[in-house]
């Protein structure tokens, strides 16, 4: 499940672009930070909570098990948060940092101005000695931080949002972040592991149908922003593992032949059936983990998982 939030940006060319060569694919697709306008930001807070869910609530336990006692040894001065979302699974590290130094600055990343500024706000009030520096930024963007930044920095990628990239695309975002470290910087990374396949499946078309919600509000994102005419009822969600790829897919399947106009685009034609790929969710190992790493010119250090190893957080460190 993606973690690149919204609100979606304005109908800028570029957004154009991306839609149409999405949709010139086979399968079509959509690229999932269109998912995240106001309500699909909320909608995936709501995914969060579900008992099918498994990653938030398993990472936090993960975090809240090894963080208080990590961190003091790593001397941190500044957390750099990738997709941080509303910043809600962050409070354990920032309360580990500010009980081994105050003040300390917090530089969340998030295409969502909206989540920015509440979370940003939030955080001011219950963290006294906290600076928060937040950055409106899609994870395509070069890192750029800010000057006043204090260092060493630990940068952390959370929520296995990680999954949301192709391997080569992540290795090129990781590289992005090793770009950015300096010799005495840590990346804290969440991955989502290889499991029983009901499992992950059952995380993905959860019983309640929020995740079927979540999924189709991307034609709702379109519709709004692009002047598109999806029938959001002439969809249905569906989500399935793909063994020998180690991902999930998520697709809106066409519930019937029909023609969908986009301004800018022209008439994009469904045939019945058609899938429409919405999300992938790269699954990962200890090995995996540590040649992704490898790739990015990081260095896989220490490797913490759940008793059930259906999670894990991997910290690296930039090799010299």
């Amino acid at each position: 499940m993606p973690r690149i939030s919204g609100p979606v940006p304005s109908a800028a060319p570029s957004m154009l672009d991306e839609i149409r060569a999405g949709l010139s694919r086979s399968p079509k697709e959509i690229p999932p930070k269109y998912f995240y306008d106001h309500r699909g930001s909320e909608l995936f807070e709501r995914i969060t909570e579900l008992i099918e869910y498994y990653p938030t609530r398993t990472e936090r336990e993960i975090l809240e098990a090894w963080i208080p006692d990590r961190i003091p040894g790593l001397d941190v001065r500044a957390l750099v948060e990738l997709g941080a979302g509303s910043g809600e699974k962050t409070r354990v590290i920032l309360d580990a940092m500010l009980a081994a130094h105050s003040p300390i600055v917090y530089v969340p990343i998030d295409v969502s101005a909206e989540f920015l500024k509440a979370s940003a706000a939030r955080l001011r009030v219950e963290y006294p000695g906290l600076k928060v520096l937040p950055i409106v930024a899609d994870l395509a963007d070069p890192l750029v931080l800010p000057r006043e930044l204090p260092g060493p920095h630990l940068f952390a990628f959370l929520g296995s949002t990680i999954g949301n990239f192709r391997p080569k695309k992540a290795a090129a975002l990781l590289g992005r972040i090793r770009a950015a470290m300096s010799s005495e910087d840590f990346f804290l990374l969440g991955v989502d592991l290889r499991k029983d396949v009901a499992v992950l499946e059952a995380a993905y078309n959860d019983a309640e149908g929020v995740t079927a919600e979540f999924n189709r509000n991307v034609l709702r994102v379109l519709n709004r922003t692009l002047g598109a005419d999806f029938d959001l009822d002439a969809f249905r969600h569906r989500a399935v593992y793909h063994t020998g790829a180690h991902r999930i897919e998520m697709y809106l399947d066409s519930t019937r032949e029909q023609n969908v106009t986009i301004p800018g685009i022209g008439v994009v034609r469904f045939r019945r059936d058609e899938p429409l790929r919405t999300e992938i969710s790269c699954k990962y190992d200890r090995e995996s983990v540590a040649a992704l790493c490898s790739a990015a010119g990081l260095h896989l250090a220490e490797w913490k998982t759940d008793a059930k190893e259906w999670f894990a957080l991997a910290l690296a460190e930039s090799r010299p």
